[in-house]
């Protein structure tokens, strides 16, 4: 049969390997796919792997030979997933290969607000520190998170790791989830939290979550970090209470829109650490990504697959 990978670049650069799939069939990879590009790629192919290029109805329509979508990613939205399952095409994602590397890219980032590091070592190399008159010095508020509050808004694998990592700190931690279970209204958590880590799906219910209502419930002096879904946040909302001194700070690994405007207002928000969409990206995540790629396929061909959505 014919495998296609749609945008296979992100997920293997170059330092790992897809030819464990051609056990499978015949494979032809591709770097990107423009989204007008998506149909004549996949035409003929019973399986494609596809991570960002969106397969929406239409497309998936005019697809006869297609019975199978793996999604390269654990989100998966880019599929209308209710045509494939009226086409009887199978499709699954990769729910797991992320969850220690996102949760360490958490706390790079909530470290990074708490000590300005790469700002100090700066300013050490620029020749400050032989300097100054004193023998230590610092240009930011330095913060300790022993004592504080972490909310967690998705208490998933990931935002379970977050919390593991965060009460090692000596935080508190509470959360907030659609599931039953014990955790605290979404008000709530933001007007108790000293750092709000979003760790949500993207579903309509939870677009725009965080905008300007829901920001004025935070403490001036809180974080919010993001490392899910760049629509869970209103882009504008938040710069503008960062602008305006109604929030200490934000880290963001995902915006919105990928890649970004260069108008995108978050770009040049006071406090604003933005990182391009990399928490996911170790090489060990993205073996791992692989190797759970390949067996979604395999048990798909052999008549059980898992991790179907």
């Amino acid at each position: 049969m014919k495998i296609v990978v749609l945008d296979g670049y992100c997920t293997n650069p170059g330092d790992l390997s897809w030819d464990a799939l051609r056990a499978f069939g015949d494979l032809e990879v591709h770097d990107r796919t423009p989204a007008a590009e998506a149909e004549a790629r996949s035409r003929g192919a019973a399986a494609v792997l596809t991570n960002k290029t969106p397969l929406p109805a239409a497309v998936l329509e005019r697809l006869p030979d297609l019975k199978y979508i793996g999604v390269l990613a654990t989100g998966y939205n880019i599929v209308d997933v209710a045509a494939a399952a009226r086409l009887g095409i199978t499709v699954t994602n990769v729910p797991t290969y992320g969850t220690a590397s996102v949760a360490q890219f958490v706390f790079a980032l909530l470290l990074e607000l708490c000590h300005n590091v790469k700002l100090h070592s700066d300013a050490v190399r620029a020749g400050e520190w032989s300097r100054c008159p004193d023998w230590s010095f610092s240009k930011s508020p330095l913060i300790e998170l022993a004592g504080k509050t972490m909310g967690i808004v998705g208490f998933g694998r990931i935002g379970r790791a977050v919390g593991t990592i965060a009460e090692a700190l000596g935080m508190r931690t509470i959360a907030h989830d659609t599931y039953p279970g014990d955790f605290v209204p979404l008000e709530d958590l933001l007007r108790q939290s000293d750092v709000v880590s979003l760790h949500a799906p993207l579903f309509p219910e939870t677009r725009h979550m965080i905008n300007a209502r829901t920001l004025a419930l935070m403490k001036p002096t809180a974080f919010l970090i993001n490392t899910s879904r760049g629509p869970l946040i209103v882009d504008q909302d938040l710069a503008d209470a960062l602008n305006a001194n109604r929030l200490a700070g934000a880290a963001l690994d995902v915006l919105s829109v990928e890649p970004p405007a260069p108008d995108n207002p978050l770009l040049t928000a006071r406090n604003c650490l933005v990182t391009p969409h990399m928490a996911w990206a170790t090489r060990e995540a993205r073996s791992r990504l692989i190797d759970l790629v390949i067996d979604n396929l395999r048990t798909f061909l052999a008549g059980h697959p898992q991790n179907t959505v």
